[in-house]
């Protein structure tokens, strides 16, 4: 079966997969910076933020970041497993990873749904605006790496497109970089 060109080849020296996941995470970093390079000018102009950010949950965030940094050991035990041409075993440790992300968002939907169940919603003042565009970008970006995992996963374990194991984990990595700002930033500074 033949390979298509983009993936066979490269004039930098680094694989065309690899590159192309490097831009895509440059480009979310300008998004994400951009969101929260926001929420710290508005943060440091509004002290009255910490009532308003003293009633997210940080047993709840915390927790969350636990599952996350998890998800990326068992991601990196994917590449591991993908590097020794163990596709089978690579594709579990995606689950496991897929797992973590699934357990991160039902985590944050018994979040939410508390919040607003308490008149913390989007509308109920600017912190709350930030936290959950923020938080919510974040969440998409976990749903569309466990999508795209999935998709990586069953090739693996079929032997086939080894190297996305690495490519989806770089992405992973990334998504789990984010969380460790916005943990900081959404929850513990009050």
């Amino acid at each position: 079966m033949m390979r298509p060109i983009a993936t066979t080849r490269s004039a930098t020296g680094i694989p065309t997969g690899r590159l192309a996941v490097w831009w895509v995470i440059a480009s979310e970093i300008v998004i994400f910076g951009g969101l929260l390079g926001g929420y710290l000018l508005h943060r440091f102009g509004h002290p009255e933020w910490a009532t308003a950010a003293a009633h997210t949950n940080t047993m709840a965030g915390g927790f969350n970041t636990f599952v996350l940094l998890t998800s990326s050991l068992s991601a990196v035990l994917a590449h591991a497993a993908a590097e020794k041409g163990e596709g089978p075993k690579a594709a579990k440790y995606l689950g496991l990873t897929m797992l973590g992300g699934l357990v991160f968002l039902i985590v944050k939907s018994f979040e939410w749904t508390y919040e607003i169940s308490h008149g913390y919603t989007i509308t109920a003042n600017t912190f709350w605006s930030f936290y959950y565009t923020a938080a919510g970008l974040h969440g998409f970006h976990v749903i569309a790496g466990m999508v795209i995992m999935g998709f990586v996963a069953a090739d693996a374990m079929k032997n086939r497109e080894l190297q996305r194991v690495e490519l989806i984990g770089i992405y992973w990595h990334f998504v789990d970089l984010v969380w460790i700002f916005l943990f900081p930033l959404l929850y513990i500074a009050k």
